[in-house]
């Protein structure tokens, strides 16, 4: 590997932004500490930071409390206005956002031109307290919002549009080694003529536990569905089923294939015969602690 001395400024930004992105939810504030020590390069690092944090925001859909505490923005490419401005269509508030800070400095109402008109409108704040019900009672820390991505100013009936279900929930509890987060975006285009709600969603998880090792989870999954056409309140009841259905019917999935870990994934990552020439015994692996029980079991370390 090069010597620090040997990479120029740019290599040593690109090297700290590539170790920004990848930081695991929620820790993206230590990775970045331990690297401003060990580039020892403000300029590198600041420029690093600048790019890196917006991006890594945007993707974790971070939520941020708005300065007044009239409630909450999540950071993410479908409320960005520009740069550090985020629409929160809930309040009808713009917010302005210090990404590298990870807060709100600033709020200031919602310009017309930014919010939807009232015929959209009267949907999206249907499915919005619809999906805010759900979130509410399927993530202790969760958070929502939805978004008219197309169409936003259509008037009435006879015209397709498309909004975007955003859910985030996360859980940091470095105090105690692991960190994780929920992220869904759900795409539900309303088409008009035929009548009918395309839906998709891609779904993904992340976790990240780090006592005495460093092991991390990063799933993902997509999925689609559709509904037919009805009136505000249908089309939120509809929409809100169908991600309870799926995001229920995934999470489910990954307790069951991480149950089984033991008896399946973990038995292939081990070597049939280890060099002890003694076969591991899977079968009794729930009496055996990690340090004393195996280091006896198979006779090493002594």
């Amino acid at each position: 590997m090069a010597d620090e001395d040997d990479l120029s400024e740019k290599q040593k930004k690109e090297i700290a932004k590539w170790f920004l992105l990848n930081s695991p939810a929620g820790e993206i504030k230590y990775v970045a500490k331990d690297l401003r020590s060990v580039l020892n390069d403000d300029n590198a690092y600041n420029m690093a930071a600048s790019e890196a944090f917006p991006l890594y925001n945007k993707s974790h859909l971070m939520c941020l409390q708005l300065p007044d505490r009239s409630g909450d923005v999540l950071i993410s490419s479908f409320s960005e206005l520009d740069e550090n401005e985020y629409l929160d269509p809930r309040t009808a508030q713009v917010a302005t956002v210090d990404h590298v800070k990870q807060v709100c400095t600033e709020v200031r109402p919602a310009a017309d031109e930014e919010l939807s008109s009232p015929y959209i409108e009267e949907y999206r704040c249907s499915m919005d307290a619809e999906i805010m019900k759900y979130v509410g009672e399927a993530y202790p820390k969760g958070v929502s919002s939805v978004y008219c991505i197309n169409g936003k100013d259509v008037e009435g009936p006879g015209s397709d549009f498309e909004f975007v279900v955003v859910i985030s929930a996360a859980r940091h509890s470095p105090q105690n080694f692991c960190n994780g987060s929920w992220r869904s975006i759900w795409n539900i285009e309303f088409k008009d003529e035929i009548q009918r709600l395309e839906i998709r969603g891609r779904l993904q998880v992340g976790a990240h536990y780090f006592e005495e090792g460093n092991v991390q989870l990063d799933a993902k999954h997509e999925c689609e569905d559709s509904t037919i056409f009805q009136s505000p309140e249908d089309c939120a009841f509809s929409v809100a089923n169908i991600i309870r259905h799926h995001e229920t019917e995934y999470l489910t999935s990954l307790e069951a294939a991480y149950s089984n870990l033991p008896d399946t994934t973990f038995k292939d990552l081990r070597r049939k015969l280890p060099v002890t020439r003694t076969l591991f015994p899977w079968h009794n692996t729930l009496q055996f602690s990690l340090t004393r029980d195996i280091t006896k079991e198979l006779g090493i370390g002594k």
